[in-house]
């Protein structure tokens, strides 16, 4: 890897060849607390939301709710929000730096409720292919919006209440479906929207808003129906956990043929992982205990087994799992497919990969399932991995999150040492204290000037 346009005091070095073992502590997913931080914006009530995890996301959506008024504070694991003061804190456009963070897009059906007017800058995100937000301008006007897209980003008004709307997504997108359920929670009307997406921080959204005063009904066939009301209040809640990350470190811990018991790891979340990681040959072993229980996973000795999967939107593998498991499957004995149906060029990473050794080959066909809508579009969105590969250290730019903890990953278990770049950047929005996680499970890593390398 060149150097050239890479953060070089943003770098940490990891001297690989050493399984992982030992115990982590997953908190609430990031997928569902900036999410559920957002929704408070709604009620006129304190709210509280627990077990929230100390990741950049976190500080992202907090600055963007005391630009707005909202009071928060943040005490342990444990988060309090006060939106009392949002009327009088007037309609400051949105100046905080949200980074990769696309969490502002949220905040409009909010914003419009509470204040008549939003204003939502220009929107980050990792690069892993098209996240258009037409789904959620188109539904916005819908609801009664006026939106004036301008170089700066979108100004948008409410010139009356929001009203209730009919809607069908040509994609179960979930910011889509966040979008729809906080912005007509308190239209005038019901909301009926169609091929929702229905992933577990979905669900758990709905169970935040439905302790706000919301009347939310999911039906069968991807139909989900929202009553307005006049008002929210505040809620109390516990974020589920976040299988994200807990499938991150089994994957660690299947590719450095370590043993990690992921604490807070739930099964019911996880179920098609599971399935997953038992195919390639890994093991696993679930305690339930509600306070201290979590998932064991470990490598039991062995080959791998090659597979053929595909991503898909929940219940299907979660394209959020599709990075760490193919760095597990670069150690498996034989071939196999990964087939990416949700983002068009999730596979960059892959180059990296390729460079310490891992015998990866893209292609723009469906190989290994169904077709899909990236078929015959030119998009290289099938990887077949040849294995096993004996991967060694090199030099790596992190491109986006989750490709980035792949990455960390791969020079775990790779022989030698890897300098990765970015990981402030990047790794630190989803992965709370990562490098105290890794140290105490015996991963050997430094930050240069901190101590001899």
């Amino acid at each position: 890897m060149s150097n050239k346009g890479a953060d070089l005091d943003d770098v940490l070095v990891v001297h690989g060849g050493t399984p992982l073992e030992g115990e982590v502590q997953v908190r609430g997913a990031k997928n569902l607390v900036s999410k559920a931080m957002v929704a408070a914006l709604l009620g006129t009530s304190s709210s509280t939301l627990k077990s929230v995890p100390r990741i950049s996301d976190v500080d992202i959506v907090t600055g963007l709710l005391r630009v707005h008024g909202v009071e928060v504070e943040l005490n342990g694991d444990t988060l309090y929000m006060d939106p009392s003061h949002v009327e009088s804190a007037g309609t400051e456009e949105i100046n905080v730096h949200a980074g990769s963070s696309r969490i502002p897009i949220l905040f409009c059906g909010p914003l419009l409720h509470r204040l008549g007017k939003a204003f939502i800058p220009d929107l980050g995100g990792c690069n892993i292919g098209g996240r258009p937000i037409d789904y959620h301008i188109e539904a916005l006007r819908k609801f009664g919006a006026v939106v004036d897209k301008t170089d700066k980003g979108m100004h948008l008004s409410a010139p009356q209440r929001l009203k209730g709307i009919q809607y069908e997504l040509d994609y179960p997108s979930v910011g889509a479906t966040e979008q729809i359920l906080l912005t007509a929670v308190l239209a005038e009307g019901t909301t009926e929207l169609r091929n929702a997406a229905i992933e577990p921080e979905i669900i758990d959204l709905i169970c935040v808003l439905q302790q706000m005063g919301a009347i939310i009904q999911v039906h069968t066939n991807r139909v989900i129906e929202i009553v307005g009301v006049d008002e929210l209040h505040g809620y109390s809640h516990r974020a589920v956990p976040d299988r994200i990350e807990a499938a991150s470190w089994a994957s660690a811990a299947l590719a450095t043929g370590g043993n990690v018991f992921v604490k807070g790891a739930r099964q019911a979340d996880m179920m098609t992982f599971l399935n997953v990681f038992r195919s390639i040959g890994g093991a696993y072993e679930v305690d339930d205990d509600p306070i201290e229980g979590g998932i064991r996973f470990w490598h039991p000795g062995g080959d791998l087994s090659p597979v053929a999967l595909e991503t898909n939107v929940h219940p299907g593998l979660m394209t959020d799992w599709q990075q760490p498991i193919v760095v597990a499957l670069t150690q498996a004995n034989g071939l196999s497919i990964m087939h990416e149906t949700v983002y068009e060029s999730r596979f960059g990473y892959t180059s990296e990969l390729s460079q310490m050794g891992a015998n990866i080959e893209l292609y723009s066909q469906c190989l290994g399932g169904s077709h899909c809508r990236w078929g015959r579009r030119n998009f290289l969105h099938s990887a077949v991995i040849a294995g096993p590969t004996k991967l060694h250290g090199t030099d790596i730019q992190i491109p986006d999150l989750r490709a980035g903890f792949s990455h960390l990953i791969a020079a775990l278990a790779a022989e030698g040492t890897s300098r990765i770049y970015g990981v402030d950047k990047f790794i630190t929005r989803g992965y709370e204290d990562f490098e105290t996680k890794l140290r105490g499970l015996g991963a050997h890593i430094v930050r240069p000037g901190t101590e001899e390398e």
